[in-house]
């Protein structure tokens, strides 16, 4: 390696690295190196409470972003994005999205294609044709994962309401499904967008109910094994463990057991009848459909059943809701779910006040993610300069996107996907449900340290295939040169007010705009939210 890449990479690594053990003291009220009586100054109308508050809210800062937070004032601003209504994007990046075949094609031709692929692979003789139908269906397999996870991260760096994008990844990673098993890759542009998306900011229970349908889930978690006389408990666990109540909130293995009885019978239509419209099920008593979802009465258990305590009558499909009208109604439902989000948008130990009164908000709502959100970004702490919550690579990632390109539509969203697999967070790449950990010890080891410093450098410089084309080949639309974030308005009001004087004597020995660029998405103050 060079010499200037090796002191451009000792100089990011030890300013990060070394700021860890300080950073990660909860006890601090301003950033490292910031005297505490400036934190209530103010740069050009934003103090730093304001700027922390904002870092919480999206996952990154743009100078659209600043503009409309200064013309309606953080209430206003919070209760347009709590409206869930500003899912705009640049018109060139809604047009990539909507070009996307996992997006574009109708859900039961994706799924009947994927089948016919498979089938036909299977059905070739072994030999040379056999292994060029296997790298075929490889391919295939791949570029339907790699869609679907540029359809997200172009949601994510370019959406209009950072609050809801935020809520759309912690919602997949809370419900979380690995592409890998199955056809769950056929799925998974459709859960984002018609699954999580609707209800990122809605009713707890329509959630539950939209993902318990979903085909990525169904899949994912067994629950299409799940019939009477030949049942399969996965998804019946994990939607207590993991989605609604969590561990140690007094449920029971009976508990368990019976749920998974209730669930019996939910499934989904093979992909050929799911072509045919409205006409399966028709004059059939019993049959639900909603999409690919379909429940089948002969299918299920239709014992009674006791569960969390109450009696639940043998009758199909109301079962399910009833069932999960039990489960989000339990006050352990309430602080489970104020407690995850409070660990992921505000600290890794947040007080129990400020998960308490979320939860009475979630309950006092019916569930309403919204309102539980309100009182969460309207607390204390949600404006406390000096947080120290390390951002995951998501977070990192879109966040690096947002302030060097500041709303520039890039043409080629595969290096992203890349990326955030490079740095051990897959979109859809967690094999076990728990969904990824979004704590900041998970993610401070020295190997991820060293893969930032190479996606920053990669990002900073401007020298990337983000501006290829689609397949990669010739650049088009390449910036002149490494971005420049060091005389922008954005990095003047939100960026620079809370630097640490590591990080400026850090960013005063870079040799050039890239290695200044380089400098500022490594360190600390960048990394730490």
């Amino acid at each position: 390696m060079p010499a200037a890449p090796i002191r451009c990479l000792g100089l990011a690594l030890g300013l990060l690295l070394g700021c860890l053990p300080a950073l990660a003291s909860t006890d601090q009220t301003a950033p490292q190196g910031m005297p505490v009586s400036t934190v209530t100054a103010k740069v050009d109308g934003l103090s730093l409470s304001d700027i922390a508050w904002l870092r919480r809210d999206g996952f990154g800062l743009d100078s659209a972003t600043l503009a409309r937070y200064r013309e309606l004032g953080r209430t206003r601003f919070l209760d347009e994005q709590l409206a869930g209504g500003d899912d705009t994007l640049p018109p060139q990046v809604a047009a990539q999205i909507r070009a996307l075949p996992v997006v574009d094609t109708p859900l039961p031709q994706l799924w009947a294609d994927f089948r016919d692929r498979e089938l036909q692979f299977r059905k070739t003789p072994a030999g040379p044709a056999k292994d060029a139908a296997k790298k075929a269906l490889g391919q295939y397999r791949r570029e339907l994962y790699q869609q679907a996870a540029q359809a997200e991260l172009l949601h994510a760096v370019y959406g209009g309401d950072q609050l809801k994008e935020q809520l759309v990844w912690f919602w997949l990673n809370h419900f979380s499904v690995y592409a890998d098993k199955g056809p769950v890759r056929v799925f998974a542009a459709d859960y984002e967008e018609n699954v999580i998306r609707p209800h990122a900011l809605g009713k707890f229970r329509d959630l539950v109910m939209a993902t318990l349908k979903s085909p990525a889930m169904l899949v994912y978690l067994d629950n299409v094994h799940n019939i009477k006389g030949k049942t399969n408990e996965n998804y019946a666990r994990e939607l207590m463990e993991l989605h609604t109540l969590g561990v140690g909130s007094g449920y029971t293995q009976a508990d368990v057991q019976q749920l998974m009885r209730v669930l019996t019978g939910a499934g989904l239509l093979p992909p050929k009848l799911a072509m045919r419209g409205g006409r399966f099920g028709r004059g059939r008593p019993g049959i639900v459909r909603d999409g690919l979802f379909a429940f089948i009465p002969a299918r299920h258990d239709f014992g009674d059943k006791v569960f969390l305590g109450q009696t639940i009558k043998g009758s199909g499909y109301a079962e399910i809701e009833q069932a999960v009208d039990l489960i989000v109604h339990q006050p352990a439902c309430a602080h489970f779910i104020s407690q995850q989000l409070a660990e992921y948008f505000i600290a890794d130990k947040p007080s129990p006040a400020l998960v308490d009164a979320m939860a009475r908000t979630f309950q006092r709502s019916d569930g309403d993610i919204a309102a539980v959100l309100r009182t969460m970004f309207l607390s204390k702490e949600a404006a406390a300069v000096g947080g120290h919550k390390f951002k995951d690579p998501m977070r990192f990632l879109v966040s690096a996107m947002r302030l060097t390109y500041d709303g520039q539509p890039i043409p080629n969203a595969v290096p992203l996907v890349n990326w955030l697999r490079q740095m051990g967070e897959p979109l859809y790449g967690r094999i076990t449900p728990d969904g990824w950990p979004l704590d900041s010890a998970s993610w401070t080891g020295s190997g991820q340290m060293s893969k930032r410093f190479d996606f920053a450098r990669v990002i900073g410089s401007g020298r990337n295939r983000l501006f290829a084309d689609d397949g990669g080949n010739a650049p088009r639309a390449l910036p002149s040169g490494p971005p420049d974030i060091r005389d922008s308005a954005l990095y003047r009001d939100a960026i620079a007010p809370v630097l640490s004087d590591a990080t400026r004597d850090a960013l005063a020995k870079a040799k050039s705009p890239m290695e200044w660029n380089t400098f500022l998405l490594s360190s600390p103050d960048f990394n730490y939210r």
